[in-house]
Protein backbone atom coordinates (compact mmCIF):
# COMPACT_ATOMS: atom_id res chain seq x y z
CA UNK A 1 0.00 0.00 0.00
CA UNK A 2 1.55 3.71 -1.15
CA UNK A 3 1.44 6.16 1.68
CA UNK A 4 0.40 9.72 0.78
CA UNK A 5 1.49 12.51 2.26
CA UNK A 6 1.02 16.34 1.97
CA UNK A 7 4.72 17.20 0.85
CA UNK A 8 3.60 20.83 1.34
CA UNK A 9 4.10 20.72 5.50
CA UNK A 10 7.78 20.11 4.57
CA UNK A 11 8.36 23.50 2.87
CA UNK A 12 5.88 25.48 4.97
CA UNK A 13 7.98 26.23 7.88
CA UNK A 14 9.08 29.71 8.36
CA UNK A 15 12.20 29.39 9.70
CA UNK A 16 13.51 27.40 6.58
CA UNK A 17 11.21 28.37 3.13
CA UNK A 18 11.85 30.83 1.17
CA UNK A 19 9.71 32.21 -2.13
CA UNK A 20 10.88 30.86 -5.68
CA UNK A 21 9.34 31.98 -9.04
CA UNK A 22 10.00 31.28 -12.92
CA UNK A 23 8.42 33.87 -13.74
CA UNK A 24 4.89 32.24 -14.31
CA UNK A 25 4.84 29.69 -11.28
CA UNK A 26 5.56 30.30 -7.48
CA UNK A 27 5.89 28.14 -5.34
CA UNK A 28 8.23 27.44 -1.94
CA UNK A 29 11.82 26.16 -1.38
CA UNK A 30 14.25 25.34 0.86
CA UNK A 31 17.88 27.17 0.18
CA UNK A 32 21.05 25.50 1.60
CA UNK A 33 24.05 27.51 0.89
CA UNK A 34 27.40 25.70 2.11
CA UNK A 35 30.49 26.85 1.87
CA UNK A 36 33.52 24.41 0.72
CA UNK A 37 37.51 25.59 1.03
CA UNK A 38 38.86 24.56 -1.95
CA UNK A 39 42.55 24.40 -3.80
CA UNK A 40 44.59 23.86 -0.66
CA UNK A 41 42.57 25.63 1.21
CA UNK A 42 42.92 29.07 -0.99
CA UNK A 43 39.71 29.55 -1.59
CA UNK A 44 36.28 29.30 -0.04
CA UNK A 45 33.40 28.69 -2.77
CA UNK A 46 29.52 28.73 -1.86
CA UNK A 47 27.16 26.18 -3.30
CA UNK A 48 23.42 26.75 -3.53
CA UNK A 49 20.51 23.77 -3.74
CA UNK A 50 17.33 24.27 -3.93
CA UNK A 51 14.95 21.59 -2.03
CA UNK A 52 11.23 21.80 -4.12
CA UNK A 53 8.41 19.75 -4.79
CA UNK A 54 9.19 17.81 -7.97
CA UNK A 55 6.04 18.03 -9.79
CA UNK A 56 5.91 22.54 -9.39
CA UNK A 57 8.70 22.57 -12.18
CA UNK A 58 8.63 18.97 -14.15
CA UNK A 59 10.40 20.61 -17.47
CA UNK A 60 13.01 22.71 -15.21
CA UNK A 61 16.58 21.90 -16.20
CA UNK A 62 20.36 23.28 -17.05
CA UNK A 63 19.80 26.67 -18.26
CA UNK A 64 16.62 27.57 -16.55
CA UNK A 65 16.30 30.58 -14.45
CA UNK A 66 14.58 31.08 -11.17
CA UNK A 67 13.74 33.93 -8.59
CA UNK A 68 14.94 32.70 -4.81
CA UNK A 69 14.24 35.06 -1.99
CA UNK A 70 14.56 37.79 -4.49
CA UNK A 71 18.21 36.46 -6.27
CA UNK A 72 18.18 35.62 -9.73
CA UNK A 73 19.85 32.20 -10.41
CA UNK A 74 20.90 29.94 -13.42
CA UNK A 75 20.15 26.15 -13.01
CA UNK A 76 23.30 23.89 -13.22
CA UNK A 77 22.13 20.46 -12.45
CA UNK A 78 18.55 19.01 -11.26
CA UNK A 79 18.52 15.45 -9.32
CA UNK A 80 15.56 13.46 -7.88
CA UNK A 81 15.68 13.09 -4.19
CA UNK A 82 14.85 9.81 -2.59
CA UNK A 83 11.42 9.01 -3.75
CA UNK A 84 11.35 11.34 -6.61
CA UNK A 85 8.53 13.25 -4.39
CA UNK A 86 11.02 16.17 -3.97
CA UNK A 87 14.39 17.51 -6.23
CA UNK A 88 17.38 19.22 -5.41
CA UNK A 89 18.15 22.49 -7.73
CA UNK A 90 21.59 23.09 -8.04
CA UNK A 91 21.98 26.78 -8.90
CA UNK A 92 24.47 29.51 -9.82
CA UNK A 93 23.81 32.84 -8.63
CA UNK A 94 23.62 35.41 -11.44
Amino acid sequence: MALSENLDVFLQTTEFAVAVTDGTTATTGILDMPSEIIAGNMIISTDYALTIKASVYPSLGYGSSLTVAGAAYTVREVRLQDDGAFKVVYLQKV
